[in-house]
């Protein structure tokens, strides 16, 4: 009797353990953060200038002052009667505008065009994915992107990465997280994982603790 008694014992604390680790378990697959909302297109979106683009500025009718010219690490650019003006954080079209109204001191009633080409953007706009990608690195934004984009971009997640733990840091929304499944989009092909991002999104996926 004693015998039976001490088995069943044993196999009730076994249980018990069983239980508590399946909580823990439980608990741990549960998102800390609300998942990322499916929608989150910025229909309104125009490019930003950024130090590492590179412009090209067309003065219509003076070939002699149209060229294309480097976005510098300081944010700013310099062309022939144009010396040390802003261009980071500017749209095309006012980098234009600026570029005219310092022409027009020279140039009677100037027509400038600027075309950026290179696309870094500045660092409020960039996107970042950090942790267990496969190449962890900052992406300029682009109209309509998505989570499967960055997947596509970074060559997905490491065989370590806990990729349905990952979540997105909105700067745009003042800091707040949301979780993602990445594991779920890249491993399974379950499209509906699937979200759009947005600009100065920061992708943080975390390595897997089993």
């Amino acid at each position: 009797m004693n015998l039976i008694s001490n088995t069943l014992a044993s196999v009730a604390r076994l249980l018990a353990a069983l239980g508590a680790t399946a909580l823990l378990v439980s608990c741990a697959n549960t998102p800390v953060h609300p998942p990322a909302p499916v929608s989150a297109v910025t229909p309104d979106y125009t490019y930003i200038i950024g130090a590492g683009d590179s412009v090209n500025i067309v003065v219509w009718r003076n070939p002699e002052l149209s060229m294309s010219v480097p976005v510098r690490p300081d944010g700013k650019i310099a062309a022939p009667l144009v010396d040390e003006l802003i261009a980071q954080g500017k749209t095309p079209i006012q980098l234009a505008r600026d570029i005219e109204a310092v022409l027009g001191k020279y140039v009677r009633d100037p027509i400038v065009t600027v075309l950026v080409s290179g696309f870094v953007g500045p660092y409020s706009e960039q996107i970042r994915v950090i942790g267990e990608a496969a190449n962890p690195q900052f992406l300029p934004y682009k109209l309509n992107m998505t989570l499967l984009d960055l997947m596509i971009a970074v060559g997905g997640i490491t065989e370590f990465a806990d990729g349905n733990a990952a979540t997105i840091l909105r700067t745009s929304e003042g800091n707040k997280q949301y979780s993602v499944r990445l594991q779920d989009l890249i491993r399974r092909g379950d499209v509906s994982a699937n979200v759009d991002v947005k600009p100065g999104d920061i992708l943080i996926i975390p390595e897997s603790l089993f």
